[in-house]
């Protein structure tokens, strides 16, 4: 058994946020086990069998591409997503350094549609974050530097890309009450400042 513990993500977790009190089908907290030792230690981040006798993904879904990400404090990704056919499910985990971890529900027709999920990712609680198509998804660095690794069930495909704002005011996350960034500390990139609305994105869907 790799898994230590598996969580679906709830306000009673340290470091875990919800804008909702109704759990988000499809999202779940991972914790990998560690083999310590005087020499450091050894994680299996992800063994197949486990992820799908745990109910977590299933065989006609492998992962077939991993990401590594750098970022420094204040970057904020996101939110980013591909639009079916081309949806990516995502197992995400911080190497070094510090990040909070967005998932955004955008399945049209779901119940918890708009509500999202914020989990603290790092190198020290060495939680994973499985992430499952159809969410839009970003992050926030939270120390000097951040590197971030995910796995995808879906190749990249730049066509089925599909940005909404980080601070879409109908999403309504507070990054700066979360993260403690302050304003004039966020980094973001001119795709991602420069992204849609939900509104948007559901027109879009129609």
């Amino acid at each position: 058994m790799a898994l230590k513990e598996i969580m679906v993500p709830s306000k009673d977790i340290p470091g875990v946020y919800t804008s909702t009190d109704k759990p988000i089908k499809g999202l779940y907290i991972i914790v990998p086990v560690v083999y310590e030792d005087p020499r450091g230690h050894f994680t299996e981040t992800f063994n197949e069998y486990d992820f799908i006798s745990n109910g977590i993904i299933d065989k006609d879904h492998p992962f077939v591409q991993d990401n590594e990400s750098l970022s420094s404090y204040g970057v904020i990704r996101g939110l980013h997503l591909q639009r079916a056919p081309y949806g990516q499910a995502k197992l995400v985990r911080v190497v070094s350094g510090e990040v909070l971890d967005v998932a955004v529900d955008l399945r049209i027709g779901s119940e918890t549609f708009g509500e999202w999920v914020a989990v603290k990712l790092s190198e020290e609680n060495r939680r994973m974050f499985y992430i499952p198509r159809d969410f839009g998804h970003g992050f926030g660095v939270l120390s000097e530097k951040a590197k971030f690794l995910y796995k995808t069930d879906s190749l990249f495909h730049k066509p089925a890309e599909v940005g909404i704002r980080y601070n879409d005011p109908q999403i309504n996350i507070n990054w700066q009450k979360l993260t403690g960034i302050p304003a004039d500390k966020i980094i973001t990139s001119e795709k991602d400042r420069t992204a849609g609305s939900l509104k948007d994105f559901i027109q879009k869907m129609r």
